[in-house]
């Protein structure tokens, strides 16, 4: 999809966040202005990219909407040329702004305003459209083709280009999202080694697996050994909160029986951490009881030590995956090691064989320096 990215000069480096996310989803994106020429041709170039683009891009500031403001000329470029704005105009907020303040043409299509990560909320919305985008336009040539084609065409194209669902729902009724393929950064050299590695695309569970979801897994299997305190819990209650008490062995089983797999350790990491390199889920900033559960020295885990999954919104990973920093430590498919084999950058699975396995995220006892995502543990399989 052709995107042309609007947006003023001091918005420039939310701007580049942006244009990154859309650019692993495989957009093609018109951001940068520093090669073009100045005069004419600058205008000529700009202008041929906003005609030639499939969705216009409009960073909402105090800046953008400037009387003087580039940005608004691209805005008036954009309506002379779109047939429809809805479907070809995504107005992005980036500050809170008066609705009447807001030119005519993007008061016509409703204006994206995310509370959470906004890198992420508008890599989803602009994944969204242009799935519609590509469905329309099949629709357009399928039109012209006869009935008996159509629908031939139509029943192997539905099978072979099908588009991967944003979401979907496991066995086990958990919600899980799309990480999309690309390449990421993991480690920082401090807490755990650097490298760039390369995962295709795969889902992950948005929540930790709650207590209410092991019940049924228990009832349904048999013979388990029951996780650490479970005695102590009441599921009418409790069922929200995070299973603990787990070893390796029984988060294995757990999976099987949900039709799922444990996730790699860099799987993981990419989920919590997406492509920018940030310390924790949520960004750079630093941990506050707004956004994860930790540093809580209530040693009942069932009567105020954990969290109800997705207690936290504000603290979510950029793929809107919750609590993959504080409530509790979660196993990981890898056997541990201390470094990472230099040509095992493909879908990485870590070392073939080992005593103990890897254990990330961290705990509502960890103090707020054990929080950052690069942190890693190990234990024994029967651990608990």
């Amino acid at each position: 999809m052709k995107i042309f990215l609007s947006y003023a000069a001091q918005d420039r480096v939310i701007a580049a966040a942006i244009n990154r996310a859309l650019r692993e989803q495989n957009h093609d994106v018109f951001f940068d202005r520093d090669d073009l020429p100045p005069g004419e041709e600058f205008h000529s170039r700009i202008r041929r990219a906003i005609e030639a683009a499939d969705l216009f891009v409009f960073l909402i500031s105090e800046q953008a909407l400037d009387p003087g403001s580039y940005t608004l000329n691209e805005l008036n470029i954009a309506e002379q040329n779109l047939k429809h704005a809805s479907g070809h105009l995504l107005p992005v907020l980036l500050h809170p702004t008066p609705f009447d303040h807001l030119p005519a043409f993007v008061k016509s299509v409703t204006v994206l305003e995310t509370p959470g990560d906004l890198v992420a909320g508008v890599a989803d919305a602009v994944h969204r459209l242009a799935v519609e985008w590509r469905s329309q336009r099949w629709r357009r040539v399928a039109g012209a083709l006869c009935v008996i084609l159509l629908a031939a065409i139509g029943v192997w194209f539905a099978w072979s280009m099908r588009e991967p669902s944003v979401a979907i729902t496991g066995r086990d009724g958990a919600p899980a999202v799309l990480i999309s393929a690309g390449s990421a950064v993991l480690g920082d050299d401090e807490e755990s080694p650097r490298r760039e590695v390369f995962l295709d695309a795969f889902y992950i569970d948005r929540f930790e697996v709650t207590t209410g979801r092991y019940a049924k897994f228990l009832a349904a299997t048999g013979g388990l050994q029951t996780p650490d305190a479970w005695d102590t819990l009441d599921l009418s209650r409790d069922g929200e909160l995070p299973v603990i008490g787990v070893n390796w062995v029984d988060a294995t089983a757990y999976c099987q029986w949900a039709d799922r797999r444990l996730p790699t350790e860099a799987e993981w990491e990419k989920a919590a951490r997406g492509t920018d390199q940030r310390r924790y889920p949520w960004g750079n900033e630093a941990p506050t009881s707004a956004r994860a559960n930790f540093q809580n020295t209530n040693q009942d885990p069932y009567a105020g030590g954990l969290k109800k999954v997705g207690s936290y919104p504000t603290g979510q990973s950029p793929y809107r995956v919750e609590d993959m920093a504080g409530n509790v430590l979660e196993w990981v498919a890898d056997f541990y090691a201390e470094s990472f084999t230099a040509a095992d950058v493909r879908n990485p699975k870590g070392p073939t064989s080992g005593a103990a396995h890897v254990i990330r995220g961290s705990g509502h006892f960890d103090p707020a320096e054990r929080l950052v995502i690069t942190q890693r543990y190990s234990a024994a399989p029967d651990n608990r």
